[in-house]
């Protein structure tokens, strides 16, 4: 019996590639020079999609694949897949939630520190002779204590609240309403407000239509000269000019962020200033965690054409 063909949007680690291929008959969308002319000489006969958070899906690609019955995304972010293109067809969605849930807070948790305490230019210092040259290296600030506020109280912002309460911070939240399980964390419904009492404001929103840009000007003036704005949501959330735009004039202290619009083809005016930590979306980056997510890939797929309930479907 012939293996059921999939649409492979982009590349996986090696121990995915092996069970997918093994399982599958895949086509590699991601290494043909002319995209266009791949759908159109395998679209016929392919039934599913493996793709990835940032990669998804569009209307013309789905079109494209008149037997498609399933999109599994590697990645708990599925903003990049046609939603509505999906839905007007039955065609099922899955992601990879929970598995990625801690990781991502972690590293949220890390690029505040750094960027705070200066941990990337610390050992620049150190490593270019400063250090014995030019003395101590300049105070940066301090983390414990302070006013941390989450704009998107959702499984990854629960776990980043949890971690900031261990540095004793004083612990907000924007959401759609408020949450039984936040405790004694204070909810703000506006987030100007938010960010205007947050010495550091972390952004793990779900990305759609109604949260982009959400981080606009209002939100960043409101942050202001001595906040830290992290994002490890979408880049989508946030307006990148006007983040820039205060960053170079100062008018907002700092950012980390692990997410770009366009990546991995940043605005090179981020890579001109010295008040950023610039990550490569690497915020669920562990052995560990892409092991699970590719294994709740293939179990989205083989439940779909096993027939049985897919374990973490979207649609």
């Amino acid at each position: 019996m012939s293996k059921i063909e999939l649409l492979q949007v982009g590349p996986y680690p090696a121990w995915d590639e092996e069970r997918l291929n093994a399982n599958f008959t895949m086509h590699r969308y991601f290494e043909a020079a002319d995209k266009a002319a791949f759908l159109a000489a395998h679209g016929a006969n392919i039934r599913g999609i493996a793709t990835r958070g940032e990669l998804g899906a569009n209307r013309a690609m789905v079109e494209a694949l008149p037997k498609l019955e399933v999109i599994s995304v590697y990645g708990v972010g599925f903003d990049a897949v046609d939603l509505a293109a999906a839905r007007e067809r039955g065609i099922r969605v899955t992601n990879t939630p929970d598995v990625l849930t801690k990781d991502v807070a972690d590293l949220g948790v890390a690029m505040m520190l750094a960027e705070a305490r200066g941990v990337i230019g610390g050992e620049t210092w150190v490593k270019s002779g400063d250090w014995a040259k030019k003395g101590l290296y300049p105070l940066k600030r301090r983390v414990h204590g302070k006013r941390a506020g989450i704009l998107g109280l959702g499984r990854i912002g629960y776990e980043v609240a949890k971690r900031l309460a261990g540095f004793d911070m004083g612990i907000a939240y924007s959401d759609t309403g408020p949450k039984d399980f936040a405790g004694d964390w204070t909810f703000i419904a506006d987030p100007v407000e938010l960010a205007a009492r947050s010495d550091f404001l972390f952004v793990t929103l779900a990305a759609s239509a109604e949260t982009r840009h959400i981080v606009g000007r209002k939100v960043i003036a409101a942050l202001g000269p001595e906040g830290m704005l992290i994002n490890i949501s979408r880049a989508s959330n946030i307006d990148e000019d006007a983040l820039l735009d205060a960053l170079e004039s100062k008018a907002l202290g700092s950012a980390a962020l692990d997410v770009f619009e366009g990546e991995p083809n940043l605005d090179p005016r981020f890579l001109a200033l010295d008040n950023v930590l610039l990550q490569p979306h690497m915020a669920s980056g562990t052995v560990e965690t892409r092991k699970a997510m590719g294994q709740l890939v293939f179990d989205n797929l083989s439940a779909h054409f096993d027939g049985r309930p897919l374990p973490t479907p979207v649609l």
